[in-house]
């Protein structure tokens, strides 16, 4: 049995649609639509984000010091570790990128049922601006844009600053991957926020009835 709290379900169908009333429905509608949007863009979402985009970027880090270590002595031993270093590291960055595959992935399914819920009882009233979580969205945003910021200085900055003799093939190999992993996160990243604002921003037009 799976640890991980389950979603809230889908709405029932509409032939099944049993409420008391239309408190009842609405209070049915907030509770799931609450919970789906603090799964998708909630703080503890955000956090687990960003530490598994550090994970997958230190993974990278221990692979660039084991590449470094290949043109010191040469030594059997040195070798040695720094090949089982750099094993630890890659396999660290690639399980990170799984896991936030798996994020994006949980993200459509939330996506979806989010859709669901929000068709249901619009003719009752809809609370136009309670999903836009305007305080979740621009950090989401603005952290993201730190993070394409920080992709871009690591690939096109060490280009620009590297000097030939100075810096070796393995510096390029790890800045440039450092900068494509940061830029690939800031972008999941910054698309998942304003994607989410807007539609938030569709749904609440679309409600029509503020409440």
């Amino acid at each position: 049995m799976s640890r991980r709290t389950p979603l809230p379900p889908p709405p029932p169908s509409e032939h099944l649609r049993v409420w008391p009333g239309p408190g009842a429905m609405r209070a049915d509608r907030a509770r799931a639509m609450d919970e789906l949007t603090a799964r998708g863009l909630g703080p503890g979402r955000l956090v687990r984000f960003w530490l598994l985009v550090g994970g997958a970027a230190l993974g990278w880090g221990t692979v660039g010091a084991a590449l470094n270590a290949f043109g010191g002595p040469g030594d059997p031993l040195t070798v040695f570790f720094a090949a089982a270093f750099g094993a630890v590291g890659l396999g660290g960055a690639v399980v990170c990128w799984v896991f936030l595959g798996m994020g994006a992935r949980r993200d459509r399914t939330i996506r979806q049922l989010l859709l669901g819920w929000a068709a249901v009882g619009r003719e009752h009233g809809f609370p136009a601006t309670r999903w836009r979580v305007p305080g979740l969205s621009p950090a989401w945003l603005l952290s993201s844009l730190v993070v394409c910021g920080l992709g871009l200085w690591s690939s096109f900055g060490f280009a620009v600053t590297a000097r030939p003799g100075t810096e070796t093939y393995t510096d390029a190999v790890f800045f440039f991957g450092l900068g494509v992993i940061l830029w690939a996160a800031g972008l999941i990243g910054a698309a998942k926020a304003v994607g989410h604002y807007r539609w938030a921003v569709r749904v609440g037009a679309a409600g029509g009835v503020k409440s």
